[in-house]
């Protein structure tokens, strides 16, 4: 033990201070200082953790804590902090749920949601939030892997899970409006009423992945997984507020709540006593309205959105001058874009970050204007994680310098993916390393650059579209003989999936016929919006599809038809 502890010592003594790699065990560590977060030993929910920090700094129980833009409703911290415990205890008892079930959220934004997943969180309930504009038969493959105990929906959305033998609940309904709003605890019993025993291991959220092998993945994340992701970006918010940030914290919430980024940050900005305004429906000039309605200072947003706001002339019209901060991830955002970003918008801030929806939240991100300024990079390692660039040929891990495929370990990485031991077996190192996929990085200087996705899945705006779920639609259809799906080079939406297609002899099919096959199967951010017909799809002698030729043919042609 003695040698072993020595070995140790000696390993983080000699961790280079710039790049935060250890020459002895090739592991790259995170130069930032270490999460706080409390003993793993501690029964804590990350819905316990979120409001006890809410609790050490709390603000005026009057203090807006969600506006929705579209109703002009909202509800004050006071109001939200009631209608969880509200709605936590008449769960429990209407439902009998307890610890470990499940439930599947099928909603759009709402002020109720968050709601929702605060108090089922606080029962010890898994949550498992899918998107509402799901096709039925991707919502289906999503129930067969979480297999809920119940599920909450809409009006809009309860017909998508008609076939499904489970339990609803309507979120729009009167009685789950009434659930929220009526305490049956009786006069002075203490929020203890409705505690539940949960262990920080214990399993919190089952969030969706795509993948390269075909349908999304079900990722399982921990209450430690959340903890400490909002622990993460805490530091972020420190930093921010160390640059005179004097007017209350307004986030503006573009991002979807059942995207992981959008759920940790909502569940992160509720601990820091923010105001967050939710958008049912994206339009970019609501956006800026609602930045000048209510003075947003902060907007995690995808990099067509900077694009946006970069080129057009609609920003004019209204009073920005709020703005403090843009958190830009889900895909790569050019240092040109960033460039005349900052000429337009001087006084404007963007913090690039990466991550996956198996690492709970951001893997790296840029802090500060000296990190914000190498914009080429997705900024330096998260607090309290270790990083490998393992080249995918010999398994060796490399130093500064050179590509390999970025392997990710700590607090944050997932559990696994539920009903799926094999995925999870290849994804998750025995020793703990998320497999991420993505060939990276680091410089000398400890920034972290992504080359490219091993995974070679399409990023469709903050959207993740696996091509082999699209092949295998088209290989579905009668008159296609061969299918292949690459991502082609968009400026508005970064990447869209783009298919070449083989028809089968006598076949007269059109563009516009294989656009509307995959339309009516998909839900809107995986359409395919490209099509060229070919003879023959390229693949190794192992069958495997050569996407690269035909990306570098796409390019080469640049036309709809080759």
């Amino acid at each position: 033990m003695a040698d072993r502890d020595r070995k140790l010592k000696e390993a983080v003594h000699s961790v280079d201070p710039r790049s935060g790699f250890c020459p002895q065990t090739k592991i790259f560590h995170s130069l930032r200082p270490p999460l706080s977060v409390p003993p793993i030993s501690q029964p804590l929910t990350v819905v316990g953790h979120a409001l006890s920090i809410l609790r050490s700094s709390p603000p005026p129980v009057n203090t807006t804590a969600f506006v929705d833009f579209d109703s002009g409703d909202s509800i004050s911290y006071g109001i939200f902090l009631c209608q969880i415990r509200n709605l936590a205890f008449n769960l429990r008892t209407a439902f009998s749920l307890s610890k470990g079930q499940v439930a599947f959220i099928l909603s759009p934004t709402s002020l109720r949601v968050p709601v929702l997943y605060f108090a089922l969180l606080s029962l010890g309930v898994v949550v498992s939030p899918a998107n509402p504009i799901g096709s039925e038969s991707e919502i289906a493959h999503q129930v067969r892997l979480c297999k809920p105990d119940i599920a909450f929906v809409t009006s809009s959305t309860a017909s998508k899970l008609s076939r499904v033998p489970v339990s609803t609940v309507l979120i729009d309904s009167m009685k789950f409006l009434s659930m929220m709003n009526e305490s049956n605890l009786s006069n002075g019993v203490d929020d203890d009423a409705v505690d539940v025993k949960v262990d920080q291991n214990d399993s919190a959220a089952i969030l969706y992945s795509s993948g390269t092998t075909g349908r999304v993945k079900g990722v399982l994340l921990s209450h430690r997984n959340l903890i400490a992701a909002i622990s993460s970006v805490m530091t972020l918010e420190a930093t921010a507020n160390e640059r005179e940030t004097e007017p209350h914290p307004v986030s503006l919430y573009l991002l979807p709540m059942f995207h992981v980024f959008g759920f940790y940050m909502m569940i992160r900005s509720i601990s820091e006593g923010h105001t967050l305004v939710l958008m049912r429906k994206f339009g970019f000039e609501e956006m800026l309205r609602a930045v000048e309605k209510y003075r947003v200072t902060y907007i995690p947003v995808s990099p067509p959105l900077v694009v946006a706001m970069v080129k057009s002339e609609l920003v004019a019209k209204y009073d920005l001058s709020s703005l403090q901060i843009l958190g830009c991830g889900g895909a790569p955002l050019g240092k040109e874009v960033v460039d005349k970003f900052h000429i337009k918008f001087p006084n404007v801030e963007i913090i690039q970050g990466y991550g996956l929806t198996e690492s709970s939240a951001a893997a790296a991100r840029t802090l500060g204007p000296e990190e914000c300024s190498n914009t080429s990079s997705v900024g330096r390692l998260s607090e309290s994680l270790e990083a490998k660039i393992v080249d995918p040929a010999t398994g060796e891990a490399l130093p500064p310098g050179h590509k390999g495929e970025l392997w990710l370990r700590g607090p944050g990485i997932m559990k696994g993916y539920v009903g799926d031991e094999k995925a999870t077996a290849e994804t998750l190192h025995p020793e703990g390393w998320l497999k991420t996929g993505d060939l990276c990085y680091f410089d000398s200087d400890g920034y972290l650059y992504i080359v490219d996705r091993l995974k070679e899945l399409i990023k469709y705006k903050a959207y993740q579209v696996p091509p082999a779920e699209l092949e295998h639609l088209l290989q579905s259809n009668p008159e296609i003989a061969d299918a292949a799906v690459i991502p082609y080079p968009d400026e508005e939406a970064g990447e869209i999936p783009m298919a070449y297609i083989v028809r089968k002899p006598g076949s007269t099919l059109t563009e516009a016929q294989v656009i509307d096959f995959i339309a009516k199967q998909v839900a809107p951010y995986k359409k395919i919006r490209r099509v060229s017909f070919v003879n023959t799809i390229p693949k190794s002698p192992a069958g495997k599809i050569l996407r690269r030729e035909l990306i570098k043919h796409a390019l080469s042609r640049g036309s709809s038809k080759l």
